[in-house]
């Protein structure tokens, strides 16, 4: 028994031994790894550090977290208002020139649409023969009234000689003088018969009443026109022509007479510049719009019944200038947020004025030198801090 427990207990101490070494073996190779995991992680640490210049992260700003705005300060800039309008161009003068005599067959015309006439100038001939017929009966009736007045002072010439003698009375010497003056009487009747044939026949032709441009023309030879008839022609008096622009009640406010426009007829890429020669006072009831009627002079590309844009130039003030971007509005009015220099924000109520492509106007309440927020002011509230930025106010 004892040698068997001997030889059991030697075999152990053997196993021990073998087992231990393995362990220790294994506990080194694991120091190891864990070592080198470390110095990789340093050797890594160390790379960035260098890549980052050496310099240690930032510690965290505190207003990171604020919200971050645009402000300008606006300054006070030369504003030139404008209003936009539209309507149709018209001659500033347009006159009718119709039938004045009694009418007639029409022989002939001589102006046509875009022709430009003189004062006086014969535009349309009408036959007159029977009319030169008649005139010329006037006229020898004039002669026969003639040779009967010089008879009746032949015989009251001698009957005047005879008084004296006392072969005529006073009374025949009375009824031969008021055959006389019946005589004369019927001269001047037919001198004046023949005068008013002659007038007659001289408006029988059409004449252009004022110097101008001829619109329309309503007449070709061969037809035959009369009194109260439609117009022959239109024309506009000097070539002058006109917009009648239409505006809005508050809009037609701004506009004096002499005020300067620039029109834009549709379908051409240039302007003509006008000036504003009366605002009609009436309002229509319906549409709420007035008319601003604006003279121009001719121009080819102004064509009466054609339809323009036009830009009136409302006045010039010196103020700030804002986006529409930065004016808010409420039940009290229009208002903008400033940022002071404590970066709080705060309400300004301001007026506001002319309105531009560029901007608005601001009229009161604003010098030009504070930080007006530009963006998002329908997002702060008085009171609120930021982080403000510089902008600009072009677009």
């Amino acid at each position: 028994m004892n040698y068997e427990t001997s030889v059991v207990a030697d075999r152990s101490a053997d196993l021990d031994g073998e087992d231990g070494g393995r362990v220790a073996t294994g506990r080194r190779r694991r120091n190891w790894i864990i070592f080198a995991l470390i110095a990789l992680a340093l050797a890594i640490a160390a790379w960035f550090l260098f890549l980052r210049g050496g310099e240690p992260a930032p510690a965290a700003d505190p207003d990171a977290q604020l919200p971050l705005v645009t402000v300008v300060a606006p300054g006070r800039t030369t504003i030139e208002g404008t209003i936009s309008a539209t309507g149709t161009i018209a001659a500033r003068r347009e006159i009718p020139v119709g039938v004045v005599g009694e009418g007639g067959r029409v022989v002939s015309v001589a102006a046509d649409q875009g022709s430009w006439v003189r004062q006086g100038q014969v535009l349309v001939t009408v036959d007159r023969s029977v009319q030169t017929q008649q005139a010329s009966g006037a006229q020898a009736q004039i002669g026969v009234a003639r040779a009967d007045a010089n008879l009746a002072q032949a015989n009251l010439d001698r009957a005047l000689k005879l008084v004296a003698r006392g072969f005529v009375s006073k009374a025949d010497v009375d009824r031969l003088t008021a055959t006389r003056d019946a005589a004369v009487a019927r001269v001047r009747v037919a001198e004046a018969g023949l005068r008013e044939l002659q007038a007659r026949n001289a408006r029988l032709n059409i004449y252009a009443p004022v110097s101008g441009l001829i619109l329309t023309r309503n007449v070709e030879p061969g037809a035959t026109i009369g009194a109260g008839s439609q117009p022959v022609f239109t024309m506009a008096q000097g070539g002058e022509m006109e917009l009648l622009a239409r505006l809005g009640e508050e809009d037609l406010a701004q506009i004096t007479t002499g005020t300067s426009v620039t029109v834009t007829p549709v379908g051409l890429d240039r302007s003509y510049t006008g000036q504003v020669w009366q605002v009609e006072p009436t309002i229509d009831p319906q549409t709420r719009q007035g008319t601003a009627r604006v003279a121009l002079a001719y121009a080819p590309g102004l064509r009466p019944g054609g339809f323009a844009s036009a830009v009136i130039n409302s006045g010039t003030v010196v103020a700030p200038l804002l986006p529409e971007s930065a004016v808010q509005s409420d039940a009290k009015g229009n208002y903008v947020y400033i940022v002071g220099s404590d970066n709080k924000v705060a309400r300004r109520d301001v007026t506001t004025g002319i309105v531009t492509e560029r901007g608005i106007a601001i009229t009161g309440g604003l010098t030009g030198q504070e930080r007006v927020v530009l963006r998002a002011g329908g997002f702060l509230n008085p009171g609120d801090k930021v982080r403000p930025r510089a902008g600009t106010t072009e677009r």
